[in-house]
């Protein structure tokens, strides 16, 4: 693995942070690696796990589609015997199925931990009233919550909840949604500071975490979601917001050693990783084989590595031809052939190996049912359009 590893930045002040305990868990290092489709597979939580302690949780799985045991689904929230503890998020807009699926979790003994995503600002979701939607609707976000605690605390299982500020600037829910989280009896809340209308765009609303914090207190945790892609942000975000620990998603994108500079900076350490391109390509590699073996077919995993070159390779001196080389690789012989050309003396080019990577968009309209916003009680007669929002997003 990386083994470069170097001071943080003499303005960064190391502290030592608590422990965080969600539920009967308790996680060293207060750092949860968010569901990302296509991205947070098994390999990849693998590898992130290899640098630093955490919580690292499946892609998403819809509950239909677990109930409905599609092959997809029981992949997803499959876990190797080294993945301690096993964390599964789930996406659901019925009480009823999202019950059944916690259950089935439960009964079957296939998760340590359960989030619930409120947090999903896809137009294709969100047109049919599910993801950052769903908690205007205040009955039905309370029903579905209290039906899914009800059926973890079955096994003792802790469950929690992610969820976006709102809709928009002018129909936020996070306040309230988090009131009836905690009401419910949830392990901890986690608060991405953006609305649906925000997508992935300009800087996530930090305020709203420590407004989310100050209204809850300590009666419950709450986590911070958005725009960490240093140790020291999410240091800085711990300290303007009072949040108990930190959400991690597109920062860790071509990444997987910022869970081991997390795990520094949160229990005092400056020391982070800062991998040469020799290092850099090692990772790669690692990643290919683990992608071969999830999937148990190399071409098909080292095709889906694809997606990863363009994050790992962001700042480091690699030519076009050979990044969309790698960018096309069939097979691990071909990606090793590929890697081999690289500067192995190259060293970590600073701060353009880092920042934001991932998902970068402007602000849009989000997609609502008609009549929508026009109450915060769920209207029945909408259910069939509601159970749309269920389809074809397992893992996505």
């Amino acid at each position: 693995m990386v083994s470069v590893i170097s001071p943080a930045p003499e303005s960064a002040s190391p502290a030592t942070v608590e422990p965080l305990r969600i539920g009967p868990i308790e996680l060293s290092s207060p750092v949860v690696l968010a569901p990302m489709a296509g991205i947070t597979n098994t390999a990849f939580r693998r590898l992130c796990r290899e640098y630093g302690a955490g919580l690292y949780v499946t892609e998403m799985v819809t509950s239909r589609a677990l109930v409905e045991r599609s092959p997809k689904s029981m992949r997803i929230i499959q876990h190797e015997p080294y993945e301690t503890p096993r964390s599964v998020q789930l996406y659901g807009v019925d009480p009823e199925t999202i019950g059944q699926a916690v259950r089935m979790l439960v009964d079957e003994d296939r998760a340590d931990h359960i989030d619930l995503n409120f947090g999903c600002p896809v137009p294709k979701v969100t047109r049919k009233g599910g993801g950052s939607a769903l908690p205007w609707k205040k009955d039905l976000f309370k029903a579905i919550v209290t039906t899914a605690v009800t059926e973890a605390d079955r096994g003792g299982i802790p469950l929690t909840v992610k969820m976006r500020k709102g809709i928009d600037k002018d129909h936020q829910t996070f306040l309230d949604a988090g009131e009836t989280a905690r009401n419910a009896g949830v392990a901890a809340i986690a608060l991405h500071g953006r609305s649906a209308a925000d997508l992935y765009s300009g800087q996530a609303d930090w305020d709203a975490i420590a407004r989310l914090k100050d209204h809850l207190g300590d009666t419950v945790p709450v986590l911070g979601n958005g725009d960490i892609f240093a140790a020291e942000d999410a240091l800085e975000m711990m300290r303007r917001t009072g949040c108990d620990g930190v959400v991690i998603g597109r920062g860790c994108q071509g990444r997987p050693w910022l869970f081991g500079d997390l795990a520094n900076a949160l229990n005092g350490s400056d020391e982070r990783f800062r991998p040469g391109l020799a290092e850099v390509a090692r990772a790669v590699y690692k990643h290919g084989e683990y992608l071969a073996e999830y999937y148990e077919d190399e071409f098909y995993g080292v095709r889906d590595l694809r997606k990863h070159i363009a994050w790992y390779f962001k700042g480091y001196p690699v030519g076009g031809d050979l990044r969309r080389q790698l960018a096309m690789v069939s097979s691990l012989e071909e990606l090793e052939g590929l890697l081999a050309q690289l500067d192995q003396n190259a060293p970590y080019p600073g701060t353009d190996a880092e920042g934001s990577r991932g998902r970068t968009t402007r602000p849009k309209k989000p997609h609502l049912p008609e009549g929508w916003l026009d109450s915060r009680v769920f209207d029945v007669s909408g259910k069939s359009l509601l159970s749309e929002a269920e389809l074809d997003i397992s893992g996505g």
